[in-house]
């Protein structure tokens, strides 16, 4: 499944050049993946209500090119492989208005218990939805 989530950056999202910092291209990219999830009919409140936090394991970013002030984004999110108790995200932050690519990230998610903070399955339903073609 490829998701598209919009945004637009703020004047909390920069630094006093009015260009993004640095660590919130990361944040975009974890309110995209919520939100694909979200798509996929599992909310944050479930998941921790069944003991399942999803954890970021690891990160490789890449800064191309500035957004800057009141630029209207597009955070580009698909899986690139899902494992039994992770799944690699390809990200990429977009700039709407010509489309050129801003920041890619690779993000490998584990799903945890919350009790036991030990590797645990994804939901099935979720990987299959995550999987499907839009």
């Amino acid at each position: 499944m490829a998701f598209e989530w919009p945004l637009r950056v703020y004047i909390e999202d920069t630094d006093f050049g009015g260009i993004v910092y640095y660590v919130n291209y990361l944040k975009f990219m974890e309110r995209a993946r919520t939100e694909m999830l979200r798509r996929c009919g599992f909310s944050q409140h479930e998941l921790v209500r069944d003991h399942m936090l999803f954890v970021v394991h690891s990160v490789q970013c890449r800064y191309h090119k500035p957004a800057r002030l009141d630029d209207e984004l597009i955070v580009h999110s698909e899986i690139e492989q899902a494992g039994v108790a992770s799944v690699m995200f390809n990200q990429q932050i977009i700039r709407a208005s010509d489309r050129v690519e801003l920041c890619s990230g690779q993000i490998r998610v584990a799903c945890v218990d919350s009790r036991s903070m030990k590797p645990r399955r994804w939901p099935s339903g979720l990987l299959t939805a995550l999987r499907q073609p839009d």
